[in-house]
């Protein structure tokens, strides 16, 4: 299973939020005298999910989200939310690809939280023994991630609009049905041209 941490990799077949509102989850910080309620940040929430994943045993975790990465690949607590706070987890639960995804919050690190808890919630099927962990995550098998156009068209995420017209006509003399190729082909390669000039070609 192929995933990108940055930026978001949204699971395919998932509906996406058509509205997002603010979610209540808060950390609790001391400032030298007594605690403070504050919102949670992205660190704070990426610990807590990765501790509901220790908890499932669950493997080979990636946590994906549109948030910068550091250094060592983790998302940054120091950049402000981007205009897509969704959020997706992928991972491996008894050998399947598993993932989890959450975008009805307006921050990224809600949206981590909820993930946390609805990992919390369902391994309580397995301890109050109303079912197994199996039946509990067995609606939440990843699916294989969209085609991408640039890797259609085999070029940069970034690519210029000049770039990916020459990708599209390089591709197109064999996806052609006049050149061997067929109507299903061309369609693939119109649609990732029309869908880069869209994305790519717009800066």
């Amino acid at each position: 299973m192929s995933v990108t941490a940055f930026p978001l990799q949204w699971p395919a077949g998932w509906p996406r939020s058509k509205a997002r509102t603010a979610a209540k989850f808060n950390q609790k910080v001391s400032n030298g005298r007594y605690n403070e309620t504050k919102d949670v940040t992205v660190a704070v929430a990426r610990d807590r999910l990765q501790r509901e994943l220790d908890l499932l045993r669950a493997t080979y975790p990636t946590l994906s989200t549109n948030v910068e990465l550091r250094l060592d690949g983790q998302p940054r607590s120091d950049r402000r939310d981007p205009d897509d706070p969704g959020v997706a987890v992928y991972f491996r639960l008894a050998g399947k690809d598993t993932v989890l995804a959450c975008d009805k919050w307006d921050r990224v690190a809600d949206n981590i939280v909820a993930i946390a808890k609805h990992i919390e919630a369902l391994r309580g099927m397995d301890r109050w023994g109303v079912g197994t962990m199996a039946q509990a995550f067995a609606g939440y098998q990843s699916l294989p991630a969209p085609e991408q156009w640039f890797q259609v068209l085999g070029v940069r995420q970034n690519a210029t609009p000049e770039e990916i017209r020459h990708a599209y006509r390089e591709k197109a003399k064999s996806a052609h049905p006049d050149s061997g190729g067929s109507d299903a082909a061309m369609a693939r390669l119109n649609a990732a041209r029309d869908q880069g000039l869209g994305m790519g070609g717009a800066r």
